[in-house]
């Protein structure tokens, strides 16, 4: 991005007077088009980062449902267990963590 940035000091100074507006034209749509690229690409990182940071809690709170359980209980059927997994997704708190980082990873 640098370097984009930069070419037009390179540029600029060798071109011809009546050529300058339309370097500068081309050399603006350049910087744009690689910005909405990095903006795009930013984009998809978050969305990565808050699913990851969903999941990583939602992990959490299965391995804390599943201390309290393995110290007083048996094991319990399939069925309880995917519902178990479901409500704890759920109540993760995961929606509210997420919801909190998200301002700090967005761009203004």
């Amino acid at each position: 991005m640098e370097e984009e940035i930069n070419r037009i000091n390179q540029v600029f100074p060798t071109t011809p007077t009546n050529e300058k507006t339309e370097e500068i034209q081309q050399w603006m749509d350049s910087v744009i088009d690689k910005m909405d690229h990095y903006r795009a690409e930013h984009c998809r990182y978050v969305k990565e980062a808050a699913t990851l940071l969903e999941l990583a809690l939602w992990k959490a709170k299965l391995g804390e449902k599943e201390e309290n359980y393995a110290e007083g209980r048996a094991k319990k059927a399939k069925v309880d267990d995917e519902s178990g997994r479901r409500e704890r997704r759920i109540t993760c708190g995961a929606d509210m963590v997420i919801k909190n980082v998200l301002p700090f990873l967005q761009l203004k």
